[in-house]
Parts: structure tokens; C-alpha cells; sequence
């Protein structure tokens, strides 16, 4: 297993839409594994593929106190349930040191396989929920930022360009 690089914004490559994992294999499956030791060192409660610069539709969740309930998602897709769009703040491995409002529905069945390829289904409500809709957006291009006002998001990459310049200039990038 290995710790991977997390793309941070503004990166284009967090940009790219996931493609479709066509066979779940012993390849996936060590992504998957380097994706969790990723996820768990960073820390976070979830990881996209596209995150870390694999352009696949497969997503990490752990959302339990004690790291004990590990998610696969290969190919993931949610239906919207009954419920009220729920405003929760929402931070992103991807977006470090940022935490904003984010409206998603609270309640959502999700269709995927797992790390063998076999499909499930789960119903997800709260963090679950939150979590998987935050996820799929990064496999569809989409970032936390892109639900801020584009002051907001203009500041937020203006940050984080400067932190990327002085981590370049001290070898940390």
C-alpha cells in the first residue's frame, strides 16, 4: 500500500470526469487499498479516485468514529429519496483549511459495486449521504467550491495558489 498525492485546487486535473471502471481487478482493488491509506493519513472520511489523479469512478467513505466501517463505490450512482435539502458545512481534502455551506438532500440510495465487483445498493441519510454526493461530485469535476459565490471561490484559490508557491519553494512541492 501507499499514501498518494492529493490534488488540491484550483489543479485542472481535479476537473476530469471519472470514467466507468470496466473490470474490477487486482488493480482496482490495490487502488482502492492505496485510496483508504490516503483517505485515513490525510485524515478524512472520504477520497474520490479523481482526487488523486485516477480518473476512475471509485470512491472511499469511512464515516465512523473509529475508522472501522470501510465504503467501496466502483461505478456509484444515487437516487434521490424523500427529505429536505440539508445545509451541512463541509470541508475537502482537496480544499484544506476550508469549510462551507453546502446544501444536498439528506437521504439517498446508492447503486455501485463493491471491491469484488458485485453490486449493492445502501441507503444512506446524514454524514453517509453528504459524504457519497460530495464524492460523486469529484468524479463528475465538480468541487465544494463550485457552491460558493465566485468571490468566495476566487479567494479561496488565491489562498491556496500562495500556500502552493511557499510549500514550492521550501521542496514540500
Amino acid at each position: 500500500m501507499a499514501i498518494l498525492d492529493i490534488l488540491e485546487f484550483p489543479d485542472p486535473r481535479l476537473r476530469t470526469v471519472a470514467k466507468p471502471v470496466a473490470t474490477v481487478d487486482e488493480r482496482v482493488r490495490s487502488m482502492i487499498a492505496d485510496m483508504f491509506e490516503t483517505m485515513y493519513a490525510a485524515p478524512g472520511i472520504g477520497l474520490a479516485a479523481t482526487q488523486v489523479n485516477i480518473h476512475e469512478r471509485i470512491i472511499t467513505i469511512d464515516v465512523s468514529e473509529d475508522k472501522s466501517e470501510p465504503l467501496v463505490f466502483i461505478n456509484p450512482e444515487v437516487e434521490v429519496l424523500d427529505g429536505e435539502p440539508e445545509t451541512m458545512q463541509e470541508g475537502c481534502l482537496s480544499v484544506p483549511g476550508f469549510y462551507e455551506d453546502v446544501t444536498r438532500i439528506e437521504h439517498c440510495l446508492v447503486r455501485a459495486l463493491d471491491k469484488d465487483g458485485n453490486p449493492f445498493e445502501l441507503e444512506c441519510r446524514g454524514l453517509l449521504a453528504v459524504c457519497i454526493q460530495h464524492e460523486i461530485d469529484h468524479l463528475e469535476g465538480k468541487l465544494m467550491v463550485d457552491y460558493v459565490s465566485a468571490f468566495k471561490r476566487k479567494r479561496i484559490k488565491d489562498k491556496l495558489e500562495k500556500k502552493h508557491k511557499q510549500e514550492a519553494k521550501q521542496g514540500k512541492r
